[in-house]
């Protein structure tokens, strides 16, 4: 069997989930947009119409006075008047000829209200225009006595720097609303991510790094952090003393199972029944070393482990047994980041886990692959018998401590932690582990672990 990747968690969501801080930014981002989109309306309503009016009648002055000027002048003063408007106001007033081509006034909504206005107060042919014989500006159309004139004004006069102004605004409010509700979506969400950190934290069996800060200045958290603070401290006293008794209990078992054996060698007369009754002995002390094993508390540093040698190890006196056979594909320069007799338990309690429960129906000999291959920064181990393998019911349960299977009641006495104690060394060396039933019958354990650089130690 070719060497694969352990199997790995739940599987990827095919949606991506928001996390709360986008959802509360979300949120008040589009409480503010709606708030400002309302405001905008509410402004373009308030200035629209007076702005429209306010600009006709300034033109429309501007027109009518300039128009009873020129009515109530004669020719010379006439000259005289035009050319004083062109040089002070910037108002030139020339003919309206019959080719003169022009552009119509703004075609947006304010230009047409402006362009009504003034029709209204300045009569009908009023014409308004942005450009006359493709010379820009403000052109206005009146008539004097029956003659048609033009009257150019700068286009200052009609300022749209306002209506610009506001949305300079407008914008600037809604950056700044955009950017406040970023820092309270990120203020709401720091102590739901502290929180979420520190029970990750206590989830791997780390209490010293989950301690929560209780001086913060809002009450509720304060409270939450105080009764997370004190959870964790009960766990991890809880924790310590299963440890201690675990230990405790193991440890006091052993002198009395000593004393025991050493009574059934000198007073048992019987061979067979003495080779019995120390089978059991030693079955009972290897429960109480599993025992000591699961209570065993974090593992030291970690360095870079030859692999192939901890195995070659492990596997030395269990090549002796006529009940196994094993198919080595390590290589001898992999290396990986472990403690080398942690992970040397590991291997052990595979090994003797496929002696038990791996055995072929057909041979009575277990036959065990051991592979491992490296993959970028991981080191993936694989092992795997040739047996009967597992129900998929059971399967996710083996790495539970004290489950035991069907299978594994009736092949043998065993206190159920084997493989709860590899799942746990592995995951304190940084490691994944996961048991899956092959295609082609039997149960292989799947170990990552941290590929090691240099030279081992």
């Amino acid at each position: 069997m070719p060497l694969e990747a352990p199997p790995g968690g739940a599987r990827a969501r095919s949606w991506v989930a928001l996390s709360l801080f986008w959802r509360t930014f979300f949120l008040l981002a589009l409480l503010l947009i709606g708030s400002i989109l309302a405001w905008l309306q509410t402004l373009r309503a308030l200035e629209f119409e007076p702005r429209a009016i306010q600009t006709a009648q300034q033109i429309a002055s501007l027109v009518n006075l300039s128009r009873a000027a020129l009515i109530h002048s004669d020719a010379i003063g006439r000259v005289s008047l035009v050319k004083t408007m062109k040089e002070q106001e910037g108002v030139r007033i020339v003919p309206r000829e019959p080719g003169d081509t022009y552009e119509p006034f703004d075609t947006d909504a304010l230009g047409q209200r402006i362009s009504l206005e003034l029709s209204s107060r300045l009569g009908p042919g009023t014409v308004v225009a942005n450009s006359v014989n493709r010379e820009e500006g403000l052109w206005v159309g009146f008539t004097i006595d029956g003659d048609n004139y033009w009257m150019l004004m700068d286009r200052a006069r009609f300022n749209r720097t306002a209506g610009q102004t506001w949305m300079i605004w407008l914008m600037t409010a809604a950056a700044l609303s955009l950017a406040g509700a970023a820092l309270i979506a990120r203020l709401i969400n720091r102590p739901l991510k502290q929180l979420s950190f520190a029970a990750s934290r206590v989830r791997d069996g780390d209490f010293d790094a989950s301690t929560l800060d209780e001086t913060v200045a809002t009450s509720e958290i304060r409270a939450v952090n105080i009764g997370f603070n004190r959870m964790t401290q009960k766990l991890a006293k809880i924790e310590q003393d299963r440890a201690i008794m675990l230990a405790g209990i193991s440890h006091d078992l052993r002198t009395p199972l000593a004393r025991l054996r050493l009574e059934t060698e000198l007073s048992v007369a019987d061979t067979e029944a003495r080779a019995h009754m120390a089978a059991d002995i030693a079955q009972l002390d290897a429960i109480i070393d599993k025992f000591l094993d699961y209570a065993r508390p974090g593992s030291g540093d970690l360095s870079p482990v030859p692999l192939r040698d901890v195995i070659e190890s492990c596997l030395y006196s269990a090549r002796k047994r006529t009940d196994m056979r094993f198919n080595l594909d390590v290589a001898d320069d992999l290396l990986v980041l472990a403690d080398p007799v942690e992970l040397g338990r590991v291997i052990t309690n595979l090994v003797e886990n496929a002696r038990r429960y791996g055995k072929s129906v057909d041979t009575g000999i277990a036959v065990v692959d051991i592979a491992a291959k490296a993959r970028d920064k991981w080191v993936l181990l694989r092992l795997r018998d040739h047996g009967m393998g597992v129900s998929d019911e059971q399967l996710a349960n083996l790495t539970k401590p004290f489950y035991r299977g069907e299978a594994a009641r009736t092949a043998a006495n065993g206190a159920g932690l084997g493989l709860a104690i590899v799942e746990k060394t592995i995951l304190r060396m940084g490691g994944t582990f996961a048991l899956g039933n092959t295609s082609s019958g039997g149960l292989a354990a799947n170990i990552k672990l941290k590929r090691a650089t240099g030279s081992a130690v």
